[in-house]
């Protein structure tokens, strides 16, 4: 098939241990087209991709997009935790596509944005009006931690890469600095993702362990889970002290990219925190920031729970740059 007449766009989300796999129509994401693949199964995405297409009777796709969980880099896309690469060459001939493009997995977050039913949006803080094309930032926070700041002008959008969670975590008290020096201990050095992400969590957990001379380990969801329970102080400890960082970073990304448009917490570990935010001092974490705190208030924040957000950035993406062919008359 002549992939400038294939109707369809083939769009991947690449995550550490599993990758989705989904067909649009513009940028018109469909839902009964996903699928989830088990990244241990296969030796990298164009196996994956491959067995989609065959499985759907699909021989080539107009147009193809993937979100990675890593750098993107001249047209390569790393991922962070699994070793896996894709280039564009690659991602065409799995596909058959005329136009591809490869993001980072914030990157596919920030061209959801306006293609998120508001019903998947929970709002954290209220903010004040802006124009539709004010700047917005996605800040990511799973298995690791990054942020991506959104620039639309009309029909255009930019979503700017960064690597920011490897960044260094604010460190302000004496106890922040004793978990710095922890940090550094460990893992070399202190950054934003050794605190916030799935693991950063058991960091913080294990720290507050030695701490207090009792050194247990726990991992993510069952920190979680106990602190739902109330059954470990401890793991009520560390889940405040992982959402006051978050305040804090959060607070230092809004100065730093003025995302009047708003802020928008993704991924997994987000949404497990979102019922805590206000608990444990989101809001006061994110406005401490002296003089400025005022001026913080103008950003709202909410938390995105549409697990396939990055599924719908990345068809919003290729609608816009390799818009649809016309369906044939009837």
């Amino acid at each position: 098939m002549d992939p400038a007449a294939a109707p369809h766009s083939l769009l991947a989300d690449i995550g550490g241990t599993n990758t989705r796999v989904a067909l649009a129509l513009g940028a018109e994401l469909l839902p009964d087209t996903i699928r989830r693949f088990r990244n241990v199964d296969y030796p990298g995405l164009e196996a994956v991709l491959r067995t989609y297409l065959a499985e759907r009777g699909e021989s080539a796709c107009h147009a193809a997009c993937v979100a990675v969980a890593g750098p993107v880099k001249d047209g390569v896309g790393a991922l962070t935790n699994l070793d896996w690469s894709i280039d564009e060459a690659t991602l065409a001939g799995a596909t058959g596509a005329g136009t591809v493009a490869i993001l980072n997995d914030l990157q596919a977050q920030g061209h959801a944005l306006g293609h998120i039913a508001p019903e998947n949006l929970r709002s954290v803080l209220p903010g004040v009006p802006a124009p539709e094309d004010a700047t917005r930032l996605v800040i990511g926070v799973g298995t690791g931690f990054n942020v991506a700041p959104v620039h639309s002008s009309g029909a255009a959008r930019v979503v700017a890469a960064s690597e920011t969670g490897h960044s260094s975590l604010p460190l302000r008290t004496l106890e922040d600095m004793r978990l710095g020096d922890w940090l550094a201990e460990r893992h070399g050095f202190p950054a934003v993702e050794e605190v916030l992400s799935g693991r950063g969590l058991t960091h913080v957990y294990a720290w507050l362990g030695d701490e207090a001379g009792d050194p247990r380990a726990a991992d993510a969801a069952t920190i979680m889970e106990a602190c739902a329970a109330g059954s470990d102080p401890r793991a009520e400890a560390a889940v405040a002290r992982f959402v006051q960082f978050l305040g804090s970073v959060a607070g230092d990304q809004a100065l730093i990219h003025l995302p009047f448009g708003g802020i928008y917490l993704a991924g997994g570990v987000a949404r497990a925190m979102a019922p805590w935010l206000d608990r444990f001092g989101f809001a006061e974490s994110f406005r401490d920031k002296g003089r400025f705190a005022r001026f913080l208030e103008a950003f709202p924040v909410q938390v995105i729970e549409d697990d396939f957000a990055a599924l719908a950035g990345t068809a919003a993406h290729l609608a816009r740059i390799a818009p649809a062919p016309a369906s044939p008359a009837t």
